[in-house]
């Protein structure tokens, strides 16, 4: 008898059964959510009737947002007005049969609505409350406004950054939100914690996530390099290699590796040479050994020193786009991508980057209209139809 392969064996969620309320918005938060959906949690996004700020960000088909899809989806939409007794009341009825809350309201948002984690302790003391903000629920910081971009320059990553781009004063311009992507993540990775830490003590918690705390995590090198006095190498360790036709990224990070890499750019008696022998010295001429490296990789189109390259195991790739790193058979064999469909028509979603053998972590299918759900949860909730913002319905969407 054959059995079956273990992938298509992983049928069940890791989280099936458990209830998450979102109430975050841009990034962070319902990153972390999003990630409690694909395992299976029952996630209940709480949305303004305007609807949260990311379905208007492009892409955009017929009014429906990818991003706020990639953000969400899997997740159920439930209008409610948090300034309204009704709405708070609402709230109160859903974290009483909760697992976990997930916001990232600037602090003493969800204080000032009563809906904070003491005031919903008493509700249900095995709820874990999970924040996400800029710089902790307290301290002379904690209730500046911040984004993803204020956190970079904030957390010293933006100037960590530039000091590996030579002859460079200014810093980047930033589009990439490595500070929400991060602390949404270790938020996933706290709530996982206090699920199992609540099987022992039978109670939940209040995790408080810093997103500047996150970032600083980011810095590894140059944190312990900004308390000690530390010399940089002549050329930052890994950049650009030029190529007759571009540039390749090419990482020594071994002793093997950078053996490996002499013999191939056919400088072999360099192993034992003085000035790259050990790594002390080799850091030290770092630049003069690159510039050798480079005298063999210009002479070369960047397709035929990757090819050298990997047949002798010295990792290197060529600088892909976005879309020329999704078209990776790599990503395909792994099937790394989902289809979603939303209001807008079908596209790709990333699922999570790791595989269970034991649970399914794959996203739903469908992404929900703006108080798809409101309805269906009326009577659980204990909302009247005036209560309803605008009196969205499910069929409304």
């Amino acid at each position: 008898m054959q059995l079956p392969d273990k992938h298509e064996a992983a049928t069940t969620k890791a989280f099936a059964g458990l209830r998450v309320l979102d109430f975050s918005t841009t990034i962070a938060g319902p990153h972390c959510a999003r990630m409690l959906a694909d395992m299976g949690a029952e996630v209940i996004k709480i949305e303004t009737d305007g609807g949260e700020t990311m379905r208007t960000r492009p892409p955009l088909r017929k009014g429906c947002s990818t991003v706020f899809g990639q953000l969400n989806v899997g997740k159920k939409s439930v209008v409610l007005d948090l300034k309204s007794e009704d709405g708070k009341e609402a709230v109160r009825r859903l974290a009483a049969t909760a697992d976990i809350l997930v916001e990232n309201f600037r602090p003493g948002v969800m204080h000032r609505l009563r809906l904070d984690y003491e005031a919903l302790r008493p509700v249900n003391p095995k709820l874990i409350y999970c924040s996400i903000s800029g710089y902790g629920q307290s301290g002379p910081s904690a209730e500046l406004p911040a984004y993803a971009p204020v956190i970079h320059a904030a957390s010293g990553y933006d100037m960590a950054h530039l000091a590996y781009q030579p002859g460079r004063v200014r810093p980047d311009y930033c589009g990439i939100y490595h500070a929400d992507v991060v602390t949404g993540t270790y938020g996933f990775g706290a709530i996982a914690s206090a699920l199992y830490q609540r099987t022992v003590t039978g109670r939940g918690q209040h995790i408080d996530v810093s997103m500047l705390e996150s970032m600083l995590s980011l810095t590894v090198i140059e944190l312990q390099s900004s308390q000690f006095a530390v010399k940089p190498p002549p050329r930052p360790m890994f950049g650009p290699t030029e190529t007759a036709n571009g540039y390749v990224m090419i990482t020594v990070a071994s002793e093997k590796t950078f053996r490996c890499l002499m013999e191939v750019i056919g400088r072999p008696e360099w192993i034992s040479d003085p000035r790259f022998s050990s790594y002390a010295p080799r850091r030290e001429n770092w630049a003069e050994m690159m510039d050798g490296v480079e005298a063999w990789s210009k002479q070369l189109s960047t397709e035929a020193c990757l090819v050298d390259l990997s047949a002798a195991g010295v990792p290197a790739s060529a600088y892909r786009t976005v879309s020329e790193a999704l078209a990776d058979p790599q990503l395909a064999h792994r099937r790394a991508l989902s289809p979603v469909e939303d209001g807008g028509g079908s596209f790709q979603v990333l699922n999570l980057p790791f595989r269970m053998t034991g649970a399914d972590t794959t996203p739903a299918r469908t992404m929900a209209a703006l108080g798809e759900h409101t309805e269906a949860l009326r009577d659980e909730i204990g909302l009247s139809n005036a209560s309803i913002p605008s009196g969205r319905t499910a069929a409304q969407g």
